[in-house]
């Protein structure tokens, strides 16, 4: 296919991912321009070359609003980078494509595997790979307790769940039923009641709780669903649920889990997932089809998955120093003030 002359990107749902929107600049290299939205003004629109405003991502309008920028725009491919947001746009990827719009998702089968971690663990068990012991209710974690199965603590998350909102350890029967209640409430206090909405009786999930040493993979599969590269970073810090600080390792055991992965679930660009590793057995605790919060230590170690997605959006092949990494390479997150230009409502 003939390079185009430009290409403009859209990244959705940008909220403070200023970085993305300037590695994005970057692998342009002033072919076209970065766009993003957010459904409130956030540091990285004020990064990006233009953005919007955009309504909720479960507005019924959301799609149609989108597809209208991205007419308006001459918008080549569309990066979501919201887990929210990655089943709707997944579904509608036949709607941006008849207009020549790419939506760089996975399927919407992945992105339900991925976001719901009752079935990322169903997901797991059925190809060989490890996970925690999983229950995906309180009288079944109570069972499992009596028959031996789990043991304290516990770790109760929301089934559909994003950073860390919601997540508690249970010491005891009291602790997880006092717990539980808590989690309910505060997931049907925020953004994750709309996922939820679906099976309110089993929203949240309680896991054994692996104390191992923590890793973040980032497993690339190109648009046609076939595998890349394996970035593995060893996690040094946390922050709100999202990796802070991390060193690019070298893992052979973990790349042959993020080949197994790829082979298996068939994503499209980058999954994000988080594995503990506890006497040389790999735990894969969460997976997220999307750009996440741990990339930015691959690309800091030389890694380039933005500039390998426009050379697949294009028909070309990445350039294989893109999909490579330097090991022993210690990155940690910034954190920045600025001053808020064109300034609209509230802050995401």
């Amino acid at each position: 296919m003939r390079v185009k002359d430009d290409m403009n990107i859209l990244l959705t749902s940008a909220g403070r991912r200023t970085y993305l929107i300037h590695y994005f600049r970057a692998a342009l290299n002033g072919r076209g321009r970065v766009h993003a939205s957010n459904s409130e003004y956030s540091p990285a629109l004020q990064q990006a070359d233009e953005f919007v405003i955009t309504p909720l991502i479960y507005d019924p309008g959301y799609v149609n609003f989108l597809l209208e920028y991205c007419i308006k725009h001459d918008i080549s491919a569309i990066v979501p980078l919201f887990d929210v947001g990655l089943p709707v746009l997944s579904q509608a990827k036949r709607t941006f494509m008849k207009h020549g719009i790419q939506v760089i998702v996975s399927d919407y089968s992945v992105t339900q595997i991925c976001n719901d971690k009752w079935k990322t663990k169903q997901f797991l068990d059925e190809n060989g790979l490890t996970g925690p012991v999983t229950f995906p209710d309180i009288h079944e974690a109570k069972k499992g307790v009596g028959e031996g199965r789990a043991a304290f603590p516990l770790i109760i998350k929301p089934r559909w769940g994003m950073g860390s909102i919601g997540i508690y350890s249970a010491g005891t029967m009291d602790e997880l039923d006092v717990l539980y209640r808590k989690a309910v409430k505060t997931i049907f206090n925020s953004y994750l009641s709309y996922e939820s909405m679906s099976d309110r009786s089993r929203c949240v999930i309680i896991q054994e709780k692996i104390e191992g040493t923590e890793f973040g993979l980032d497993v690339v599969n190109d648009l046609n669903r076939e595998y890349a590269a394996t970035f593995v970073k060893e996690k040094n810090g946390m922050r709100s649920g999202e990796t802070d600080a991390a060193k690019t390792v070298h893992h052979p055991g973990l790349e042959q889990t993020g080949k197994k992965l790829s082979q298996s679930l068939k994503h499209i660009g980058n999954l994000d997932v988080d594995c503990i590793i506890l006497e040389d057995r790999a735990y894969v605790l969460d997976m997220n089809c999307r750009l996440g919060g741990g990339y930015p230590f691959s690309h800091l170690a030389g890694a380039n998955v933005p500039a390998a997605m426009l050379a697949w959006i294009e028909g070309r092949p990445a350039d294989k120093d893109h999909l490579k990494v330097e090991y022993g390479i210690q990155g940690i997150k910034d954190i920045v003030p600025c001053i808020l230009k064109n300034y609209q409502g509230n802050i995401a």
